[in-house]
């Protein structure tokens, strides 16, 4: 059976990453086998998960490659080497230009803490979103996988999970209970419908 080769990019704990690599394991992911992980911070604990899971780890950081530019270019080339079908960012904190999305346009998928369209976009992430639908009042926040293209956040939504907000809430609880209710149930599940699109033909 086809599998779809997956390449995942990280830039700290790997705590997503993890979710994948267990939902492999598992058999929630049956369709596609995660073959890279790439780090765009050295010493990346990340690293050390893909390392335990016998995957390949490579580190890539913007100040070795001289700039931006030169760092996507150098992405683009060990992602296209290593055969990589789709691309997962878990936690993945650097914003990719359209020269990126372009190379794998339809093949690239994010996982961001709220449901978008609330609390994304440039400055949005990790902490910060937690705290914004904290100070905002919603009492309904949760996790959204989506299509990356050149609009931080902007790409079409594949799945989406609501969870609820507690009266004593702070950002920490709440961005833990996100990633255990929704963003470790979504991404594998949103991972194993976009290998079968690939398998079936229905993502060119």
């Amino acid at each position: 059976m086809k599998r779809v080769k997956i390449a995942v990019l990280v830039s700290g704990g790997g705590t997503n990453l993890q979710a994948l690599i267990n939902a492999e394991k598992s058999g929630v992911i049956k369709s596609g086998k995660i073959s890279l992980v790439v780090s765009d911070k050295a010493g990346a604990y990340a690293l050390e998960r893909a390392e335990k899971a016998a995957i390949s780890g490579v580190t890539l950081t913007k100040a070795e490659c001289g700039g931006r530019e030169n760092f996507e270019d150098k992405l683009i080339e060990t992602l296209k080497a290593s055969g990589a079908e789709l691309i997962v960012l878990a936690g993945f904190t650097a914003i990719l230009s359209e020269k990126f999305t372009r190379a794998f346009e339809g093949r690239i998928i994010n996982v961001h803490p709220s449901l978008i369209p609330s609390f994304c976009g440039k400055g949005f992430y990790g902490l910060r979103v937690h705290e914004a639908a904290l100070s905002y009042g919603v009492k309904v926040t949760g996790a959204t996988v989506h299509f990356v293209n050149e609009v931080p956040d902007g790409g079409k939504i594949i799945m989406q999970k609501a969870v609820e907000i507690k009266e004593d809430d702070t950002p920490e609880t709440l961005q833990r209970r996100v990633m255990e209710q929704a963003e470790w149930v979504i991404l594998p599940a949103a991972v194993e419908l976009v290998c079968k699109k690939i398998i079936n033909g229905d993502i060119l």
